[in-house]
């Protein structure tokens, strides 16, 4: 019987202090619309997936959870975020007393409730961020560098560095967790190359999109032309490259008249062979003409037989003896 006691006893201890019985209790808020994935405490959760007091809600890199609390309040977790229900404590079944979360990454969007304004309070790495009963969108980076925009309402953030007031829509303060703060401005383009991350306020910039009341804030404050410049501007991987020049046609073949030609060339004629040198004559028969009589025979002019002087019959043609004399 002892042992049944026991038995019973730790059980009892088991489910009060398990993790599932913690969250058992009544929730103090519940999801209204989860994309891709969006985990808490328990598991990945779903639309009407109760939330708790204390529960880390975790997003993927492309998820996005919107949750609404007892008192209207509501919250848009963005692409990969961590945030904490810090604090949450009921005043009546309309408002509580005090609503704290800890953002410790990513980008929200916060809508206040029916609660008084001071009962709210949104911890970042790098102060904190303090309600007027309003509407604004805030990043933390990964260095616990924040941003907050200021949508509807006003709000304050206070760090090491002091406190910022942010009355006009679309006024923005920066601050970093060692306690550098901007004054407010406006917000631009530059905000976030300051934050160095583009998508670091996606719900102004249409990078994701928001439903319900979250989704019904009209203004973008000028950025959501940033989503669009980036889809209109080409990416690495979309850039129509040249086409690789084709390898070229086989060249065409030379006309066969060129050979042809080169056949049709007419020979050229052989080179004439050297005549034959002259056997040399005798000195004691070369002048010798046909009628067997010697050209030696000479006048006394003293001309060799000069065949040009010949006449018809072959013979010496003697000229006047004149002719010598010139």
């Amino acid at each position: 019987m002892s042992r049944l006691c026991g038995a019973v006893a730790a059980g009892v201890i088991f489910a009060l202090f398990s993790p599932m019985q913690a969250f058992s209790a009544e929730p103090v808020g519940q999801a209204t619309l989860i994309r891709t994935e969006v985990s808490g405490q328990t598991g990945p959760l779903v639309v009407r997936s109760p939330v708790h007091k204390d529960e880390r809600i975790r997003t993927s890199s492309s998820g996005l959870g919107q949750f609404i609390f007892k008192d209207g309040t509501k919250l848009a977790v963005g692409a990969g975020s961590t945030v904490v229900i810090d604090k949450f404590v009921y005043d009546d079944s309309a408002s509580v007393k005090r609503l704290s979360i800890k953002a410790a990454k990513g980008t929200f969007r916060w809508i206040s409730g029916n609660s008084a304004s001071s009962a709210y309070s949104i911890v970042t790495p790098a102060g904190t961020i303090g309600v007027r009963g309003t509407a604004f969108d805030f990043y933390v980076g990964p260095n616990g560098t924040t941003a907050i925009v200021l949508l509807n309402g006003a709000a304050s953030f206070c760090g090491p560095g002091g406190c910022r007031q942010l009355r006009q829509q679309c006024d923005c303060v920066i601050a970093t967790r060692g306690g550098r703060m901007t004054d407010p401005s406006r917000v631009d383009r530059r905000t976030l190359q300051t934050l160095s991350n583009p998508r670091a306020l996606p719900f102004l910039s249409g990078d994701q999109q928001l439903s319900g009341a979250l989704g019904g804030i009209r203004t973008s404050c000028g950025l959501a032309s940033l989503r669009q410049d980036r889809q209109d501007r080409p990416q690495p991987q979309q850039r129509q490259e040249r086409p690789a020049p084709q390898a070229p046609q086989q060249a065409p073949q030379a006309p066969q008249q060129a050979p042809q030609q080169a056949q049709d060339t007419p020979d050229r004629p052989d080179k004439p062979d050297k005549p034959d040198k002259p056997d040399k004559p005798d000195h004691h028969h070369h002048d010798w003409d046909h009628h067997g009589r010697d050209h030696h025979d000479r006048d006394h002019r003293g001309h060799d037989g000069d065949n040009d002087d010949r006449d018809h019959d072959g013979r010496h043609g003697h000229r006047s003896d004149n002719y010598g004399s010139r």
